[in-house]
């Protein structure tokens, strides 16, 4: 199912991804699950908060497909900080590495927050060359220049403090800041509506909010 957020849709109509209780309304994609019948499911609900244990990797995705939206996004990692990752637009499964579904990722790694990841789609930026690197080398699959730098240093909270995430998904723009910092735009992306995903990449991360509210353009500053 495909929600569309459109201009007839009100401005005040907020989706909670996460309910708080359970993962309804999500479906797990850990490969090692369907391998290892001792392997555990990584993503859990503890006091109240949505948790990515981090292994076995793999990922937590929407049953449902969203278009044109802000995600609001608050989370911490829970011990030692590591990787993690936002995935937009996800549609095929385990499209690269066989791992990733085909994807737009927005980074949540320790200090490297808002860079974005081309997964089997890309999207372009200013800078392209300074921030992927040599042209000859960009690519959206295996040993490509997938890695788009994001704008700024040093906009993550403390290690132990939550971080604020709020990324923005409008026609062919992606826009994200990351505690009211401008982190990365980018535009000309490769498709503009698609199922939502949280990464288990090898840390513990708590997350106390996935909210996403319709919207019809972009904002100019932090919302």
């Amino acid at each position: 199912m495909l929600l569309i957020f459109s201009t007839t849709t009100a401005c005040s109509q907020l989706v909670s991804l996460f309910n708080g209780e359970n993962l309804d309304g999500w479906h797990v994609d850990v490969p090692e699950m369907d391998e290892d019948d001792s392997a555990i499911n990584p993503f859990i609900v503890r006091d109240g908060m949505l948790v990515s244990l981090g292994t076995p990797n793999g990922h937590l995705i929407t049953d449902k497909t969203y278009q044109d939206y802000r995600l609001e996004v608050e989370y911490r990692f829970a011990g030692e900080p590591g990787n993690c990752g936002i995935l937009v637009h996800a549609s095929t499964p385990r499209s690269l590495y066989e791992m990733f579904p085909k994807s737009l990722e927005v980074q949540m790694m320790h200090e490297n927050a808002g860079d974005f990841w081309c997964i089997v789609e890309n999207i372009e930026v200013p800078d392209m060359e300074a921030r992927r690197g040599p042209k000859e080398e960009w690519g959206i699959t295996e040993g490509k220049g997938r890695r788009i730098l994001n704008l700024t240093d040093g906009s993550e909270n403390p290690l132990g403090e939550w971080n604020r995430m709020v990324i923005e998904c409008l026609n062919d723009q992606i826009k994200v800041w990351v505690n009211d910092d401008l982190v990365n735009y980018g535009t000309s992306c490769t498709t503009q509506q698609g199922q939502i995903a949280v990464q288990a990449e090898g840390a513990e991360v708590e997350f106390r909010k996935l909210l996403l509210t319709p919207i019809t353009q972009l904002s100019a500053q932090a919302p």
